[in-house]
């Protein structure tokens, strides 16, 4: 297709066209409306005078009779301009007027008429045309008085040729209006074409062009831009889960079958033959909750659970996960703490539950703080142990937090262990990531991906941050709307 046919083709220049056509038409019909009013505005002018100077003369012939009547109407032939005048007798002879000539029947009959005519000094012209109006006078005398139309005719003519020039004006300016909006629009969606070829191709990195003038191609163009950057998020996060997956699963599933076969080889009573097989079991609860966890992350990044929202409190939900994790807690030297009022809260329960506890059972595990040392010698301050101990007491506290921030719901979970480095923030959050702290425990490295694809769900954030010491894992979810209120003040259970 050549490039006029792909700009014909285009909707801005056909809108273009249609609209100058309703342009056009506008300006026609209102040149042709003051052309009307302008003929009828003459017109009255014409009739209001005529038939003022009709009575005028008609007085004149009542009071001064045919004599006055003719030499009257003999002086008014002869002043320049467009008047015109004739007398007959009843028998239709011209008496006085400034008429050679009329159209066939004009003077037959009473009241307003246009006709062509033929005035006395014209030299037999008959193209003249005039509005004039007859009447009778006493004795069967009949008196025409008329006006010639030819000024009326003049600016008809001046309104048509304006029409004329301004429908040609307008087509042309629209014309090249619309080919300038159509191959600008044409060479912007062009580029467009061109970058989702490229994006089609494989190369998931183009983006849409964005022009300064914020029209509606730019907010196309960039909430496409957000779509796509989403789409390579998604993308490199498939092919990450994929590479994870192929190695991360590779070792268990590796162990599994050597701890089989080894059990096959080596195995020679029942009891050996069952702590084989309860090894090999937990290493398969293992793996399904490796699976389980990847399920529900695809769950929650794919929006699918935006189904199941509902309204509920997250204090509940605070409290719950203190109940569940408080024996666990324990058993590890921790105690486990809550802090949490009705906080009103619209989201999947199921998920930010299971998100909570994944940060409870991160700073249970990686929450253990380091060992305090007490100095030594003749310079140890009495009642240093005594102080420190209470230290140790208060290091060992995890605490969950749910309260409102403004507009935000913030779920908080705070240990006092070795936290999280600032620049492995970003990784700690991907599938899988196993920073070198946490190698030698168990765990498949999913617990705040979890929490984070939860947290990006409800429109919010997973936020690590320091909390000298120790780690403070916070999922910050937008209130729903129009649950703004005052929150009263948090008191510790």
């Amino acid at each position: 297709m050549t490039a006029f046919g792909k700009l014909f083709r285009t909707t801005a220049f056909r809108l273009t066209l249609v609209y100058l056509f309703l342009f056009a038409l506008f300006a026609a019909s209102l040149l042709a409306y003051f052309a009307w009013n302008t003929h009828r505005l003459i017109t009255d002018q014409i009739t209001t005078t005529v038939d003022a100077e009709i009575g005028e003369i008609d007085d004149i012939y009542t009071r001064r009779g045919l004599r006055g009547l003719v030499f009257t109407i003999e002086n008014r032939a002869l002043r320049p301009g467009a008047n015109l005048y004739l007398v007959t007798t009843p028998a239709g002879q011209a008496v006085a007027g400034n008429i050679g000539a009329l159209a066939p029947g004009v003077m037959a009959k009473n009241g307003w008429s246009e006709t062509f005519y033929e005035r006395l000094d014209d030299g037999g012209q008959r193209d003249h045309r005039a509005l004039v109006r007859v009447s009778e006078l006493s004795g069967g005398f009949r008196l025409l008085i008329g006006r010639d139309l030819a000024e009326r005719r003049r600016l008809f003519g001046v309104v048509a040729n304006a029409a004329r020039w301004s429908v040609l004006i307008v087509i042309v300016l629209g014309l090249g209006g619309g080919v300038f909006v159509a191959r600008r629009v044409l060479r912007r969606i062009d580029a467009m074409t061109g970058t989702t070829r490229r994006i089609m191709a494989g190369d998931l990195t183009g983006r849409l062009p964005v022009g300064r003038s914020g029209d509606e191609l730019d907010r196309l163009a960039e909430n496409l831009n957000a779509m796509l950057e989403r789409i390579e998020a998604l993308m490199t996060g498939l092919k990450e889960v994929s590479d994870n997956i192929a190695h991360d699963l590779k070792t268990p599933l590796t162990r599994l079958r050597n701890r089989a076969e080894q059990a096959l080889a080596t195995a020679g009573s029942e009891a050996e033959y069952r702590a084989a097989l309860e090894r090999t079991i937990e290493e398969s609860d293992g793996l399904i909750r490796t699976f389980n966890a990847l399920l529900m992350i695809a769950r929650a990044e794919s929006g699918q659970a935006r189904d199941n929202m509902v309204d509920f409190d997250a204090a509940e939900i605070a409290n719950g996960i203190h109940e569940l994790y408080e024996p666990l807690a324990e058993d590890s030297g921790l105690t486990l703490q809550v802090k949490a009022v009705p906080t009103p809260l619209h989201g999947n329960r199921e998920l930010i539950s299971q998100a909570l506890a994944n940060l409870v059972e991160n700073a249970i595990k990686y929450g253990q703080p380091a060992p305090t040392l007490q100095p030594l010698g003749a310079d140890a301050v009495p009642g240093a142990a005594a102080v420190g101990d209470a230290a140790s007491e208060n290091d060992k506290v995890i605490l969950i937090e749910a309260r409102r921030d403004g507009d935000q719901v913030l779920l908080s979970v705070t240990d006092h262990g070795p936290g999280i480095p600032e620049a492995d923030r970003t990784h700690a959050v991907q599938r899988f990531a196993r920073l070198e702290a946490s190698r030698t425990q168990p765990g498949s490295g999913l617990g705040l991906s979890l929490a984070s694809a939860v947290a990006t769900l409800h429109g919010g954030d997973l936020r690590l941050t320091d909390a000298q010491p120790g780690l403070r894992a916070t999922l910050a979810i937008p209130a729903r709307a129009g649950d703004a209120r005052a929150v009263p003040t948090a008191n510790s259970e």
